[in-house]
């Protein structure tokens, strides 16, 4: 009877030994699935873009780079007048910590030059998405916009062979194979013009460097490498013949647009391609500068 009593006991005990086993494990399995949802909910957030300001536009430009820009500010003999050209005039704006702006037009003997620069700072309002981003995704809606013209391969190979030239010139042993002298003969042709057939070897079409009406492959609208984080620039002649050249370059969650047009006094000069892109990419980069600064 002792006996019976006893065992009784001993599965009471053993039964409390286990639902407390049992408990144990269900609150570490409740512990360990509370982890994940608690690492969500303490998240790191994207991280803010680099810039929470934007300069003045208006000041950024230096008078030389104005004076290069605009001809005719030196054309003007009234001192308040070459100081309010000098100013430009600043566009509207809600808000100049996001957006800035600003305008200038002169007029010279031969030309009337517009410039414009703009400043705009993109914020992300997601917490899962950085100010980077999201100025990458606006800066790629400007691209696709301008619709650029693919690169062509032919030009692309012109550029490589000049630049492996260039190099071969200084590094080329002229006895070490038959290619090397057949290099050595096609140079003074390409010397006499990229846009000539003459400077294309093996090939009587017309020149890779150079796009059907004419232009040479490095003038045509195109990404750029060496500004900002990217950048791209788009050239355009209108019916009139003024020409319009605009830089568009993004560093870090900003994104700066510099547009220059020209248009001559007469319909029939028509601007220089080249030089007004040297100008406006010397201003592009300057202001590229100041951000870095």
């Amino acid at each position: 009877m002792q006996r019976k009593a006893y065992v009784p006991g001993v599965a009471v005990l053993l039964a409390a030994l286990l639902t407390a086993c049992t408990g144990s494990d269900d609150t570490s399995s409740n512990d360990d699935d509370a982890r994940p949802g608690e690492a969500t909910a303490t998240a790191t957030a994207a991280q803010p873009g680099r810039y929470d300001t934007l300069p003045e536009p208006c000041g950024s430009i230096d008078h030389g780079t104005l004076d290069s820009l605009l001809p005719g500010v030196k054309q003007l003999t009234d001192a308040t007048q070459r100081e309010q050209a000098y100013e430009g005039e600043a566009t509207q704006t809600y808000d100049t910590d996001r957006k800035a702006g600003c305008r200038w037009k002169v007029e010279s003997t031969d030309a009337t030059d517009y410039l414009f620069v703009d400043f705009e700072r993109i914020a992300s309002y997601k917490n899962e998405v950085s100010d980077d981003s999201k100025a990458q995704e606006v800066y790629g809606d400007k691209v696709e916009a301008a619709d650029l013209p693919e690169p062509s391969p032919s030009a692309t190979t012109s550029e490589e062979s000049e630049q492996a030239e260039e190099t071969g010139d200084a590094t080329a042993d002229p006895s070490a194979s038959p290619s090397g002298s057949a290099s050595d003969s096609a140079t003074p042709s390409n010397s006499s013009g990229s846009s000539g057939s003459s400077g294309s070897s093996g090939s009587s079409g017309p020149s890779p460097t150079a796009s059907a009406s004419g232009t040479p492959a490095s003038l045509l609208p195109r990404t750029l490498d060496d500004l900002g984080d990217e950048a791209f620039l788009d050239d355009a002649l209108g019916t009139s013949k003024q020409r319009t050249v605009t830089v568009v370059f993004r560093t870090s969650n900003v994104i700066v647009t510099v547009e220059y047009e020209e248009q001559p006094a007469t319909t029939t000069v028509v601007p220089d391609s080249e030089e007004m892109q040297d100008r406006a990419l010397n201003l592009a980069q300057r202001l590229a500068d100041s951000f870095d600064d």
